[in-house]
């Protein structure tokens, strides 16, 4: 064994010793080196030797000799590389290895969706391509919006995106640093509060001019931030900051930093009554947090102005604002002010209807987590929108699910058929045509049901094969189907059908979601219900099985007697 390999197994068994406590093992090392040295695996019996003597050598060196000589002649095995890049999600050209933090800060106003799938997949990737952390953050600041219910929705949509994050707070929390902050701003002169009605606030912004509150002193501008505590009612006082009365970005208009809302908090009851508004809160959170990248849609672009502007008054740390697309798919709008009523009018079940665009109308529709991931992975970082088919969604899923999914069969409009000369009592069918997922034992009696629309199909004299079973030549027509068995050949050229043996078949209802709006208008023929037939071994699965339903689709078991279709 040369030099050359000896000094590259002794710089990975130093390493590796360092970072276990001075000791390491032959198994630790033989995977790396080949990793390193892929041309040694064919070599393999003669590596190893070398590789035990090098392990011995080492771990007999004290923790602060393995370091010391790993520094000195190993210096390239500590610089610390950036983890190869998510599948469509560019590096971060400012971002340091171990030191990016990125944030999640849902508000809990309602069930999460796709586009919050979104966010926090990629807030996650980022996090973990460079080795940083995640930030679960509840932007709870609006207590006429929030309630406890829409926490937990969300933290369990979250987990069941298998979405990690290493820390969760609210936002709420820090209202007395956020209120600490406010006067910091006033006391400087960047902000004041102002006494207007909406409607005069509304004229002066949108005419470019100056409010008559802006030219009050300190004082004045205490005592009112004061009496927001204790006199004002909601809508007599905010907190504006000292923008830019003229400026072609209409954000930076003198605009709302805190406001009185009296409804209670989810969480604190009826202990504050003045809220910031989100560009107030967002910005000194992340700085406060030590977010690095803040990611968030592009609706939000022309708000950076501001929340840089903030964070510059308050002379605090600013992150890096990077923004992308909003998701939502054709036909399944996202915006809570669309889905509220649709829930509250009875025109959906619920949030988790198989027609809506929510994570738990995706769990419940069969649509599994990681195919989300990578359909979002796939878009890669972007501000083009998307406004993606639903059936991108769906090939992922079905790569995904095709091989833990049970096959049986299912027949629509039943017909009866009888087999005549029937001599089988049980037959055995394997659930999955390539995976070793078990059999399953269907009894038998001659007497089974065939879909509707193939029997409108047969003749008398027709030869077609029952799948999974034998041949059977058409001998009757009528009220039900005769036939008899010819032989159990398999012949390619003649029509197969599934069936459901008549004795203990399953009766089911099949909920097919549709699109949901046409043209911007509710579809009120998005859920289709079909009554079907299926195998007895149907009723042993558990709530929540995938099955595919042979030459008709995938669908979730949502319970004994009725399924959700999941896609083609």
């Amino acid at each position: 064994m040369d030099d050359a390999i000896r000094k590259t197994i002794r710089g990975i068994a130093l390493l590796n010793a360092s970072e276990h406590g001075g000791k390491t093992r032959n198994d630790s090392i033989i995977s790396k080196v080949i990793g390193v040295k892929p041309e040694l695996r064919e070599k393999i019996k003669d590596v190893i030797p070398v590789i035990s003597e090098v392990v011995n050598e080492v771990n007999t060196i004290p923790l602060s000799m393995q370091k010391s000589e790993l520094e000195t002649s190993f210096p390239e095995l500590l610089i610390i590389k950036p983890k190869q890049d998510r599948v469509g999600l560019p590096h971060l050209n400012d971002a340091e290895q171990g030191k990016v933090i990125t944030r999640f800060p849902p508000e809990p106003n309602g069930y999460p969706h796709i586009g919050h799938a979104k966010a926090a997949i990629i807030d996650e990737e980022y996090a973990r391509m460079y080795g940083g952390k995640l930030i679960f953050r509840f932007d709870d600041t609006n207590p006429e919006n929030e309630r406890l219910e829409y926490y937990a929705a969300i933290k369990v949509g979250l987990d069941w995106l298998g979405v990690k994050y290493d820390h969760v707070k609210n936002t709420s929390d820090d209202i007395e640093l956020i209120y600490k902050k406010a006067e910091e701003i006033i006391q400087s002169g960047d902000a004041y509060v102002c006494t207007c009605n909406k409607e005069t606030i509304s004229k002066n912004r949108r005419e470019m001019v100056a409010c008559k509150c802006s030219f009050g002193d300190l004082s004045q501008n205490m005592k009112r931030w004061k009496n927001m505590f204790e006199k004002y009612k909601p809508g007599e006082a905010i907190v504006r900051l000292r923008g830019d009365i003229h400026s072609e970005n209409t954000a930076m208009r003198d605009p709302t930093l805190l406001r009185i809302i009296d409804e209670s908090h989810p969480l604190h009851k009826n202990k504050y009554r003045v809220w910031p508004n989100y560009d107030f809160a967002v910005s000194i959170e992340d700085s406060v947090d030590g977010v690095t990248h803040a990611f968030r849609t592009k609706e939000y672009e022309l708000r950076n102005e501001l929340y840089y502007t903030i964070l510059d008054k308050l002379k605090m740390r600013k992150p890096k604002v990077l923004e992308f697309s909003r998701l939502e798919f054709d036909g399944m709008p996202v915006s809570k002010r669309i889905l509220k009523p649709l829930v509250q009018e009875g025109k959906v079940s619920g949030y988790d209807d198989p027609r809506l665009p929510t994570l738990e109308a995706m769990r419940r529709r069969g649509i599994v987590p990681e195919a989300i991931r990578k359909f979002v992975l796939s878009l890669s970082f972007t501000k083009s929108d998307t406004l993606a088919p639903f059936e991108t969604l769906e090939s992922f899923n079905r790569k995904i699910i095709d091989s833990t999914s049970i096959r049986l069969f299912l027949v629509m409009d039943p017909v009866k058929l009888i087999v005549k000369n029937n001599n089988l009592t049980e037959i055995e069918i394997s659930n999955h045509p390539q995976k070793n997922m078990g059999k399953r034992k269907i009894q038998l009696d001659g007497s089974f049901y065939i879909a509707g629309n193939d029997a409108e199909s047969l003749k008398v004299g027709d030869e077609i094969r029952l799948l999974e079973l034998y041949n059977i030549k058409i001998t009757r027509l009528g009220s039900h189907i005769e036939a008899e068995i010819t032989d159990n050949d398999f012949k390619p050229e003649i029509p197969k059908l599934q069936w459901i043996p008549s004795q203990n078949s399953a009766k089911i209802e099949v909920l097919i979601p549709k699109v949901l709006f046409v043209n911007e208008q509710f579809n009120e023929k998005s859920l289709d219900i079909k009554q079907a037939l299926t195998e007895p071994y149907y009723l042993e699965l558990n709530v929540g099985t995938e099955i595919q339903f042979v030459r008709y689709g995938y669908c979730r078991k949502d319970s004994a007697n009725q399924v959700i279709y999941t896609h083609k």
